[in-house]
C-alpha cells in the first residue's frame, strides 16, 4: 500500500523544508518495522520547487494472521484462504494509518524544531493514494474530505479495464489538494479518515482508540457533518466507545461555542458520593454532589436548630423539593416531562416511579453527571417497557435545542442560579421561546433563607458554583418578566419550613402557558 505527499516551493522557501517538517531526509530511502510490517520512506523528486514523500507499506501477511488469530477482514476461520490472499498489500487501509503515525509521529503532532514556523504555516499539499477502498463510493470520499478545506478527485478504479461491463470495483484513485492547511493537520485527516473509508478495522478497537481519536480530531472533527459515522467506523461500530466519543466531542463543542475550558464545562460533579452514602450525605435537586456543601443544602434545616435531636430532624430540603416539584406536575397533567439540568439523575428516578409520565428526558451539560444517571437508574439492567420511557441528552441550555420541543413540562430544579446573569437571558428564550412546554416548574434558592443556617458564613452562597441567589422579590420580577415576555401565567409556591421572617428556604415558581383568543378560535375550530 502506497501514498504520496507533495508540496512547492520557491528559492525562498524550498519545497525540500517538506524534510524537515517530516523528519526524514530527502536525500535517504529509510526503512521503518511496524507491528504489521515494513514501512520504507522515500523520495521520488525532491528540488527547490517541488518535493514529493513517499510512504510505502509492505505487509507481513503471514505475522497478520498470527498475530490476529486469524479475524479481521477476509480472516474467519472458514475462509483459510482469505486470509493470505487479499488486498491488504495493494490497498490503503487503517494499517496505513498505523504506520502514517508511527513513521511520521512528529509530523502528525506538528513539531519541527528545525523549520517551527514552516509547521505552523499552510503549505500547498498534494497526497496521491492509488487505490483506497472506500465504502460508500466516490460521493462519501467528497462528503469526508471536502468540508475540511480539501479539493477532492475521487476516480473509481475499474474492476478489470477489458471488461467495462463489469463497472467499478469499490476501489478509488483519490488525489487531495489544499493550500489551507498545514502538513499536521493533513496527517491527521488522512489518520482518521483512511480507515473510515476503509470501514474495517484489522486490529482490536480497544478502549484508547477513543482517545486516539479525539488527539486526531482535535479542532475538526466536532463541527464535521458526518461526524457521527467518522467516530463510528472508526471505532469499528462498537457502541459503548462509539456513545463515550459522541459524548466527549459534544462537550468540546459546547466548551468552543461557550469559549470556556471543557473542564470548567463539565464541572457538575466535583465529587462522586457512593449511592449507598448518598441519604446520608443528601443531594442537591440537580442531583450533583459537591465535595463541600453547606448544611443548609445538604440537610435542608438549620445544623441543631431549637435543639432538636438528629434523629427527629425534619425531611432534607432536596426531598421537599421533589415533592413540590412531583404535585405541580401532577397537577397540570403533563406526561411527557423535560428534566433540564438533570445531573446524576436523583429526580428522574423519582418520576420514573410514576406511570402516569410516560416519557421522560433528562439533559445536562455535563457528560460526567449523565453517566452516573445512567449508573444509578440501572439502565443497562433496565426492562425494555421501562428504559423506552427514559432518554438522557447532553446539551446547554445556553442554546435553543430542537430535541427539547413539543414536551408537556419541563423542570429547572436548582439550575437558573448556576448561570452567570449576563447567560440568563439565552436560557430564557431557550426553555420559554424556543421549547415552550405547556407548563415549567422552576426552583432556586432563597437567599434571605440563609441567614437561618449557622453553617453558612455571612454573605456566601449556598454552593460555591452558584452565580447569585436571588430573594423572594428579585424571583418574581424576574419570573414575572419571563412570564410576560413568552405567554405565561406565574404561580409562586414556597418549598420547606416557611419563616415568617424571610420566607422558606426554596422558592418554586410554576409557568403555565396561556392561549391567545386567536389560539383559543383554532383550537375550537379543531375540536
Amino acid at each position: 500500500m502506497f501514498l504520496t505527499i507533495s508540496t512547492r516551493g520557491t528559492a525562498a522557501t524550498p519545497a525540500t523544508d517538506l524534510g524537515y517538517l517530516l523528519h526524514k531526509h530527502p536525500d535517504n530511502a529509510q526503512t521503518f518495522a511496524t507491528s504489521h510490517g515494513t514501512a520504507h520512506v522515500f523520495y521520488p523528486q525532491a528540488d527547490a520547487e517541488r518535493c514529493t514523500a513517499a510512504l510505502l507499506l509492505e505487509i507481513d501477511a503471514v505475522a497478520l494472521v498470527r498475530r490476529g488469530k486469524g479475524k479481521g477482514r477476509g480472516g474467519a476461520p472458514d475462509t483459510a484462504l482469505a486470509q493470505y490472499v487479499n488486498d491488504r498489500p495493494y490497498a490503503a487501509s487503517s494499517l496505513l494509518a498505523v504506520a502514517l503515525s508511527s513513521v511520521f509521529s512528529s509530523a502528525l503532532h506538528g513539531v519541527c524544531k528545525a523549520r517551527p514556523e514552516r509547521a505552523a504555516a499552510p503549505l500547498p499539499l498534494r497526497v496521491e493514494v492509488p487505490a483506497l477502498p472506500a465504502r460508500g463510493g466516490p460521493e462519501l470520499v467528497r462528503r469526508l474530505f471536502e468540508p475540511l478545506g480539501w479539493t477532492v478527485s475521487a476516480e473509481p478504479v475499474a474492476l478489470d479495464t477489458r471488461f467495462p461491463e463489469w463497472g467499478d470495483s469499490r476501489y478509488v484513485r483519490l488525489v487531495l489538494e489544499s493550500d489551507t492547511l498545514t502538513l499536521a493537520e493533513a496527517l491527521r485527516h488522512l489518520y482518521v479518515l483512511l480507515p473510515v473509508l476503509d470501514d474495517t478495522k484489522h486490529y482490536w478497537a480497544s478502549a484508547d482508540e477513543v482517545d486516539k481519536l479525539l488527539r486526531a480530531g482535535e479542532g475538526w472533527l466536532a463541527a464535521h457533518p458526518e461526524q457521527k459515522l467518522i467516530t463510528s467506523r472508526y471505532l469499528s461500530r462498537r457502541w459503548s466507545l462509539t456513545r463515550q466519543a459522541m459524548e466527549r466531542l459534544e462537550l468540546a463543542r459546547l466548551a468552543e461555542a461557550d469559549d470556556s475550558e471543557v473542564e470548567d464545562i463539565d464541572n457538575a460533579v466535583a465529587q462522586e458520593v457512593p449511592e449507598a452514602e448518598e441519604s446520608a450525605a443528601g443531594t442537591k435537586a440537580d442531583g450533583s454532589t459537591p465535595a463541600a456543601v453547606p448544611a443548609a443544602d445538604a440537610e435542608g434545616t438549620p445544623a441543631d436548630a431549637e435543639g432538636v435531636p438528629a434523629e427527629a430532624k425534619p425531611l432534607p430540603l432536596a426531598v421537599h423539593r421533589r415533592e413540590a416539584i412531583l404535585a405541580a406536575l401532577r397537577e397540570s397533567g403533563a406526561a411527557r416531562v423535560l428534566d433540564l439540568g438533570c445531573g446524576e439523575g436523583t429526580l428522574l428516578r423519582t418520576l420514573l416511579q410514576e406511570p402516569r409520565f410516560t416519557e421522560i428526558v433528562g439533559m445536562d451539560v455535563s457528560a460526567r453527571a449523565l453517566a452516573i444517571a445512567a449508573r444509578r437508574l440501572k439502565l443497562d439492567r433496565m426492562g425494555e417497557r421501562q428504559s423506552s420511557r427514559i432518554t438522557l441528552l447532553q446539551g446547554s441550555l445556553a442554546y435553543t435545542d430542537k430535541r427539547l420541543v413539543g414536551y408537556d413540562a419541563a423542570v429547572l430544579s436548582e439550575v437558573i442560579e448556576h448561570l452567570d446573569l449576563p447567560r440568563l437571558p439565552a436560557l430564557e428564550y431557550a426553555v420559554f421561546g424556543a421549547a415552550r412546554p405547556r407548563t415549567v416548574v422552576v426552583t432556586t434558592p432563597n437567599v434571605e433563607y440563609n441567614v437561618r443556617w449557622e453553617s453558612l458564613p455571612a454573605g456566601h452562597v449556598r454552593h460555591g458554583d452558584h452565580r447569585f441567589e436571588w430573594t423572594r422579590a428579585e424571583f418574581r420580577a424576574w419570573a414575572d418578566e419571563v412570564a410576560g415576555r413568552h405567554g405565561y401565567t406565574v404561580e409562586f409556591r414556597p418549598v420547606g419550613p416557611e419563616d415568617p421572617e424571610v420566607g422558606p428556604p426554596t422558592q418554586l415558581a410554576v409557568f403555565q402557558q396561556h392561549t391567545t383568543p386567536q389560539e383559543e378560535k383554532k383550537e375550537a375550530k379543531a375540536a
